[in-house]
């Protein structure tokens, strides 16, 4: 068995000998689906990312840093420092993505010491109260939930403050990597000290570029989807630039700790230093990526680490940058360790044989990895074990488990005693709450657990794409036996009002619906055709995801719910036409008495 790290747990931030106004600021910036070789200075010639480039020459480039496979469980564990297995992230969609919220973020750590605390971006841990950023530790939130966005030119956002009652419609003008830049710098131009977590959602799917940096990569002879990614790419490092100067300017920027890394592994098979792997594979390039740390009162211009080093590693070493001792529990094990002894040379307090360990999925069978200094043992899935050794054969090209049986044993013993270890809690269904902190939740149909119709030869219900992802819907709903059904928990009992977000064509208008929860019932009828017409996308390829639709609003009535974890279903009681209707989401609104 693995001995813990020696910062074993972390609840709240305990009396400390520095004050926050000698604390420095944080800038935590994450890209969306960045691979390692998507940085100049990591031998792409294709792109030009100067300012990235100059982040890492003055201060630490951590050359063998490992996160997850795919979004949602990297940011788990960059946000508290364990496993994302630990927290209950288990997934990308349909609630697996949602974070505990018993976890303990970097947000809520620094909060407890005084610090502003901003989320800009992508959050992807969960998409209602208290799972939201406002419930994790952020006072200001200006982004979206899910796992991407589908409009990147004037996107409506979401924007949350310490008093929202719900999340705030809020319209932008321009492209989102901009505004996201631009609350960013209003965030840190005022007093800190301050946490600013900005997390971009570029250069994920769908591909929206500017034109400027599409016609420049075009003009390179790249493909549409290359010169998407490499145009989204060079945005984002002129966007950093941006806040790195105006930091500069204001006087602030070596009183700041600013890191940037990336998700997982790069969307497409492109330039990544020959490693094995792209996003979603346990292989080295799905999982290694860029990260750089600057902060000149602790760590040197040009310090280059070498040791593997990882996403869990974050919260202990802002922790220690802090001063920030943490009170320790038992229920609260912290997986990463405090990166400073690398960054600062003293290497006698780091110890060679750390494993960090990848997982695919909750279950042993569904595969994993391994990564020690020397070696990479890897499960891809169903298939047999693998054994690299990656200081003679970085690029994976001979799978040496059959001359290694020992090690790939010990390995593997070793991944098999992790898996169980975090999987312990269980992966329950977490429920969304009504009645806590916000008066309006909404149940998005991607997250609607579709029940087929037990006794026909064909679902009778489906999700509008194969996978069911952000921004998906309730579709193909032929069958008045099949239904969708939400995991709710009513805190605050009372009066709810329903409103239905849907489509339906005119020939099968009448659809008559069954609302339920905790036994109570609202029957509604559906009088209306609705059309939901697509909204016209700038893509510059075809997308894998759902399209944007401007969908209609249905009031179905209000019901009186009491306390307790439930199920809210829509059932179908008739259909006079094809289908029963296409649903994106049902809005909840507490009702004052």
């Amino acid at each position: 068995m693995r001995t813990l790290p020696p910062l074993a747990c972390l609840l709240i931030v305990a009396a400390c000998s520095t004050s926050a106004a000698q604390r420095p600021n944080i800038l935590l910036i994450l890209t969306d689906d960045q691979g390692w070789g998507d940085v100049h200075s990591h031998g792409n010639d294709v792109l030009a990312t100067p300012h990235l480039d100059r982040l890492a020459k003055e201060g630490a480039r951590l050359e063998r840093f490992y996160v997850c496979k795919l979004c949602a469980p990297t940011r788990a564990s960059l946000l508290t420092g364990r496993y994302h297995l630990r927290t209950g992230v288990h997934g990308v969609t349909r609630a697996a993505e949602t974070m505990r919220v018993s976890e303990v973020t970097i947000a809520e750590l620094l909060k407890g010491a005084g610090y502003r605390t901003g989320c800009f971006g992508k959050w992807h841990n969960g998409a209602n109260w208290p799972h939201h950023p406002s419930g994790q530790g952020f006072d200001e939130f200006l982004g979206f939930c899910g796992g991407h966005w589908n409009l990147y030119f004037d996107p409506v956002l979401q924007r949350t403050r310490p008093d929202s009652t719900g999340p705030e419609p809020t319209p932008r003008t321009g492209y989102i990597s901009d505004t996201l830049t631009d609350a960013a710098l209003e965030f840190t131009a005022r007093p800190g000290p301050w946490f600013c977590y900005l997390a971009y959602n570029a250069p994920h799917s769908p591909f929206q570029v500017p034109d400027a940096e599409f016609a420049r990569h075009k003009a390179r002879g790249l493909s549409d989807e290359l010169a998407s990614i490499y145009g989204m790419c060079e945005n984002l490092d002129a966007n950093i630039g941006r806040l790195l100067g105006a930091l500069r300017e204001a006087g602030t920027l070596d009183s700041t700790v600013v890191i940037f890394l990336t998700d997982n592994g790069p969307n497409s098979d492109r330039f990544n230093g020959h490693m094995k792997g792209r996003k979603g594979s346990p292989h080295e390039g799905g999982v290694r990526t860029a990260c750089f740390m600057r902060y000149p009162p602790r760590i040197a211009a040009g310090t280059v680490v070498e040791e593997i080093a990882a996403h869990i590693d974050m919260l202990p070493t802002l922790a220690e940058l802090c001063d920030l001792p943490a009170r320790a529990a038992a229920s609260r094990l912290i997986d990463g360790r405090s990166l400073m002894p690398l960054m600062t040379k003293q290497q006698t307090a780091w110890r060679d044989e750390r494993m960090i360990f990848t997982d695919l999925g909750t279950a042993a069978g569904q595969g994993g990895a391994v990564r020690t200094s020397r070696w990479r043992a890897v499960k891809p899935g169903a298939g047999p074990w693998e054994l690299y050794d990656m200081r003679a054969d970085p690029d994976q090209k001979q799978n040496l488990a059959a001359e290694q049986p020992a090690e790939l044993s010990r390995l593997q013993a070793a991944w098999l005693a992790h898996h169980k270890e975090v999987t312990s809690s269980g992966f329950d269904l977490l429920p969304t709450q009504l009645g806590g902190n916000w008066t309006l939740v909404t149940l998005p149909g991607h997250e609607a657990l579709l029940q087929p119709d037990p006794a026909g030869t064909r679902p009778g219900i489906s999700y509008f794409g194969k996978s069911g992802w952000a921004n998906d819907w309730v579709a193909n709903w032929t069958s008045t036996a099949a239904f969708p059904r939400w995991e709710i928990d009513v805190l605050a009992p009372g009066r709810y009002e329903v409103t239905l977000h849907y489509a339906l064509p005119e020939a099968d208008v009448g659809a008559c619906l069954s609302i339920s929860a905790a036994g109570q019932i609202i029957e509604t009828t559906l009088t209306k055709a609705e059309d939901a017409p697509l909204v016209p996308m700038p893509d510059r390829i075809g997308r894998k995801e759902a399209p944007e639709r401007r969908w209609g609003r249905h009031l179905c009535g209000t019901f009186t719910l009491p306390a307790g974890k439930t199920t809210l279903d829509i059932r179908a009681l008739s259909k006079p036409g094809s289908q029963v209707g296409e649903i994106k989401a049902v809005e909840l609104r507490r009702l004052s008495d």
